[in-house]
C-alpha cells in the first residue's frame, strides 16, 4: 500500500522524526512517499532511512524546490 507524508514545511531534525514515526505505522512492504524541500531534508531523510534499514526506491524533483522520496518499509 502507498502512503504520503508532506513535510515540506518542516525543518531538520523534525523531517526524519516525522518520517520515522509514519514508517512505524506502516506494514512491511508498504511504500511511503515523502514530499520534502531541498537542502538538509533532501540530504538527511534518504540517508537516515537507509541507515535505519529502510529501502529508498526513488528520489525525484517534483516542482521547484520540492522533492519526492519513496521509501519501502
Amino acid at each position: 500500500m502507498k502512503h504520503t507524508l508532506d513535510i515540506t514545511q518542516e525543518h531538520c531534525p523534525m523531517t526524519f522524526v516525522r518520517t520515522k514515526l509514519k514508517l512505524a505505522q506502516l506494514e512491511r512492504g508498504d511504500i511511503l512517499e515523502v514530499l520534502l524541500s531541498e537542502g538538509e531534508p533532501l540530504d538527511n531523510v534518504p540517508r537516515s532511512a537507509r541507515e535505519q534499514g529502510f529501502r529508498v526506491l526513488a528520489v525525484e524533483q517534483v516542482e521547484g524546490t520540492t522533492y519526492r522520496v519513496c521509501i519501502e518499509k
